[in-house]
């Protein structure tokens, strides 16, 4: 035997009556296992019943039967259940997942695969697990084992291919119009206006997502109830922007609590942050737990783990490689710390089938319902309990310095929840009973049946108009907030209008006095639809792809697609269109402009201005396309760019596009093109200017009548109603599925 294992056995041999106190405390009678610090050895404790506890004999494993560090677990056949129940000791109280009392979130089969240049690949293979209710469920594996697939699958924004989701017994496919309210998501990126102070964020988000009917006393009221419960009560009147990282996180979750929902998920809330805002995050989603919700957190993170209940570790390939409580997980895979873990899952990638070996392990047959029909899963954990170094005085347990939490206290707080001295005694393991939650958990408690009848009843969704006045007024609050932005927008009109007035143009847009052509006049009509469509398409070409994110949680919680998108044409639109008017003033008013106009006598200015109004609004929903179909904010500014040219090319005031065939006809796609004609229609530009250089007529779109005008106006009007059908269209694509059907 080696010296580090003589070590061990002593090390064991210290801690016997440590073990038969435990022991006691946790009904076992016969035998058990312990695992130390980060080391895990198992260590068999004979206490004959009726014998002396003073003395219990003790048989440590020989080093040479001894699991050597980080060795990977072969592969052996799955065990009979009573082998099972000796294999895995109970470490804290169990409650069953029956038919008659289903699991908080339950999925059976959960398979999603992709094709990949002719490749199938797949992202999760065969996974099934039950959360209980109230319980805290931490989600790991190393990159590529398909935690991210896992969410948007539970979540039902990407469904899986094969497989099942249910909450509360209830199937996710076939409910989700209605489940859809009842799972909170906290994405990775905050979906956070960072402009908005935390309360106003607050109260917009719960104008969108509550029922109609909610009075604006009742939203204010559970607003000041999740500050409260999230300790951002301080912070509310702070804007968004200047938050920690971990404050912001906070502030996110508070989004989701606003409706109270059932199960609440969060993918990766400590990316980012410091060990000291790792742990207060994942505190924070412990006293949630104990308040009565169920969480569930996919997160990189090992620091933190012993605060949670259960631990699902994904493998490579996407199997389940463990399920089951995080202290007993090393012992599973044999190893001293989750590096030793990690690099298992790297060695052997491609080689081991992690999720067979799990399978056939007593984990399996303990804590998968699919094993027996029902599941013994471990009761949720109290915040009193040791949640690691540095622990507050409210709770309780201390760590030793050889990492074994001390049994100073009967009821062994680092493993159960704080029990009565009946509720203590040993439960046989044919029988599991459900333990009450510990007194730190006031919320915890069952409904009656009647009421959770009521609640499913059909919510009553708000209003389009409702929605669309409180999309209109938040984003209306994030402009003004910006104060920047707002100097930005109303002086680049100006100085595009007043750069315009360099160009010479001695006769303006009128005809000449000496007789001669006015060949000036579609230059000046060639810079004006420059500036409204670079205006129009600069406001909008990065509006919804920098606000995708939020999109998509709002989507998915009830937002309306079409209430969304009509928000951001009407707010752009009208900066858009107050923009033109004061570039058409600058560039237009300073010159000589045609005495009439074709609808009004004694002044063309209003045709030209709604010519360029609408030239602008055009190219604002044409960048909201744009932004609809890039995926990073990135790609935006060359496609601004191409915009800008593609409207000067084919804008008519270069060179002659009629009679050119193909390149007219492409031509009719441009909104430039129209709208300079509708302005050529006006000033009656063929009559002033004559047919351009090498050909005998004029531009047949530029006729000097009403009705080729409203023809030209016309197509800007459809050219602009087409683009607003495409956004629709295209943020559809992003949609799940099941989110397309809602």
């Amino acid at each position: 035997m080696s010296d580090s294992d003589r070590s061990r056995s002593g090390k064991a041999g210290k801690m016997q009556v440590e073990l038969k106190d435990r022991g006691d405390s946790l009904g076992l009678t016969g035998e058990a296992d312990y695992i130390t610090g980060t080391a895990v050895i198992p260590v068999r404790v004979s206490v004959p019943t009726g014998a002396s506890t003073s003395n219990p004999t003790v048989t440590s494993v020989p080093a040479e039967t001894a699991p050597a560090p980080a060795q990977v677990p072969a592969q052996a056949p799955a065990p009979a259940p009573a082998q099972a129940a000796a294999a895995c000791p109970d470490l804290r109280p169990i409650a069953p997942v029956t038919p008659e009392s289903p699991a908080a979130l339950s999925t059976r089969g959960l398979t999603v695969t992709v094709k990949h240049r002719g490749v199938v690949k797949t992202l999760l293979d065969d996974v099934g697990f039950d959360v209980p209710a109230q319980a805290l469920v931490a989600v790991v594996g190393p990159s590529g084992s398909g935690k991210s697939t896992l969410l948007r699958a539970l979540v039902g924004s990407r469904p899986a291919d094969s497989g099942e989701v249910r909450y509360a017994g209830r199937e996710l496919c076939a409910e989700y119009s209605e489940l859809r309210h009842r799972i909170g998501l906290v994405p990775q990126d905050d979906v956070l206006h960072a402009q908005l102070t935390v309360k106003a964020a607050l109260r917009y988000s719960a104008a969108l997502r509550f029922p109609a009917g909610t009075t604006v006393e009742q939203r204010e009221r559970r607003i000041d109830e999740v500050l409260t419960d999230l300790r951002l009560t301080e912070f509310e009147g702070n804007k968004v922007a200047t938050l920690s990282g971990g404050q912001r996180k906070r502030v996110s979750v508070a989004l989701e609590l606003l409706t109270k929902p059932s199960v609440l998920f969060l993918d990766e809330p400590t990316s980012g942050l410091d060990p000291g805002m790792d742990r207060d995050v994942m505190r924070m989603l412990r006293c949630l737990t104990d308040e009565g919700r169920t969480v569930l957190v996919v997160t990189h993170s090992v620091a933190e783990l012993q605060a949670c209940d259960l631990l699902l570790v994904m493998a490579p390939g996407g199997g389940v490689a463990y399920y089951g409580p995080p202290r007993e997980a090393l012992a599973f895979f044999e190893c001293e710390t989750w590096a030793d873990v990690f690099h298992a899952f790297s060695c052997r990638r491609d080689n081991y089938d992690w999720a067979a070996a799990y399978r056939s392990s007593a984990y399996y047959l303990k804590y998968c319902s699919e094993a027996f029909g029902e599941a013994t899963i471990p009761k949720p954990r109290s915040s009193t309990e040791d949640l690691g170094p540095g622990a507050g005085p409210g709770e309780a347990g201390t760590t030793s310095a050889d990492g074994a939490t001390a049994a100073s206290a009967a009821a062994a707080p680092a493993i159960a929840p704080k029990q009565t001295q009946a509720q203590s005694q040993p439960q046989p393991r044919s029988q599991p009973q459900a333990q009450p939650r510990s007194q730190t958990q006031p919320r915890a408690q069952s409904q009656p049946r009647a009421q959770s009848q009521t609640q499913r009843q059909p919510r009553a969704e708000q209003s389009w108009g409702s929605q669309l006045r409180t999309l209109i007024r938040r984003y209306l609050a994030v402009i003004a907030a910006d104060r920047g932005h707002l100097m930005l927008l109303a002086t680049l009109p100006m100085i595009m209008g007043v750069l315009s007035l360099a160009i010479p143009a001695s006769s303006g847009l009128a005809a000449a006095s000496n007789g001669d052509t006015n060949t000036d006049a579609p230059t000046v009509l060639l810079v004006l639809a420059v500036g409204a469509c670079l205006t129009g398409a600069a406001n909008a070409v990065r509006e919804l792809i920098k606000e995708r994110g939020i999109y998509d949680r709002e989507r998915a919680a009830g937002l309306s697609r079409s209430a969304y998108v009509m928000s951001k044409a009407i707010v752009l639109g009208v900066i858009t269109a107050t923009q033109t008017i004061v570039l058409s003033a600058v560039c237009l008013l300073p010159r000589k402009l045609p005495a009439h106009g074709l609808l009004i006598s004694g002044t063309a200015v209003p045709e030209l201005m709604l010519a360029a109004v609408l030239l602008g609004v055009t190219s604002m929903l044409l960048g909201l396309v744009v932004s609809a179909i890039v995926r990073t904010t990135e790609k935006t500014m060359p496609l601004l760019v191409l915009i800008t040219i593609v409207e000067v090319v084919f804008c008519g005031s270069l060179f002659p596009l009629f009679h050119s065939v193909g390149l007219e006809q492409l031509a009719w796609l441009s909104p430039s093109r129209w709208a300079v004609a509708a302005e050529a229609a006006t000033i009656n530009l063929p009559g002033i200017m004559g047919p351009p250089q090498g050909r005998t007529t004029t531009d047949p779109l530029w006729q000097h009548s009403i009705m080729q005008w409203s023809a030209d106006i016309g197509m800007l009007v459809v050219l602009g109603a087409t683009c607003l059908v495409l956004v629709l269209r295209l943020l559809r694509r992003h949609e799940s599925s099941l989110l397309r059907g809602c």
